[in-house]
């Protein structure tokens, strides 16, 4: 049975990747809960009852994700169902330099970490995604000027006065 705080977690994790990577909210939902829920792996009957979601539209959220790469499906032996499993090292794919959005990632990604007390990798996984956002969003005011210039360069342009940017 979830937690209050597990839900909440993948509810604003959801919201985040519904926004960042234009996924259905129920995909996004799911990818939250996967992130802290215990076991770490969960069936599609577990998922759409801890989700309150529907099998169906459970079942198209892990295509999709699935799809993307973000999630796995495993079946133990002599088991007839499958069991989904988040990919936590495939959920960086960064198309912005704010860095108050990684900040902001960064400390939802600390969130997770309290909530999970397992030995199966995903709390230090948390946690080092968490570091990599704050690096990120140390390194993003530099690295946006690199690339503006780098860009400008490809383009023939004087990066000062780029269009689009």
């Amino acid at each position: 049975m979830p937690t209050d705080e597990q839900l909440t977690f993948a509810d604003h994790l959801g919201r985040r990747y519904v926004q960042e990577q234009n996924i259905p909210p129920v995909a996004g939902r799911l990818l939250g809960y996967l992130g802290v829920c215990d076991p770490a792996a969960q069936t599609i009957n577990d998922l759409a009852d801890a989700l309150l979601a529907s099998r169906s539209a459970i079942t198209q959220a892990v295509v999709l994700l699935e799809g993307r790469g973000l999630v796995e499906r495993s079946r133990a032996r002599g088991e007839r169902v499958d069991r989904i499993s988040i990919r936590l090292d495939r959920l960086i794919s960064e198309q912005d330099y704010d860095p108050a959005s990684y900040l902001d990632m960064a400390a939802l990604l600390r969130r997770g970490v309290a909530l999970v007390d397992d030995d199966s990798g995903r709390r230090e996984t948390l946690e080092e995604l968490a570091a990599l956002y704050d690096f990120l969003a140390e390194r993003m005011p530099q690295l946006q000027k690199e690339w503006l210039a780098h860009r400008a360069s490809l383009r023939g342009t004087d990066p000062e006065v780029t269009p689009g940017t």
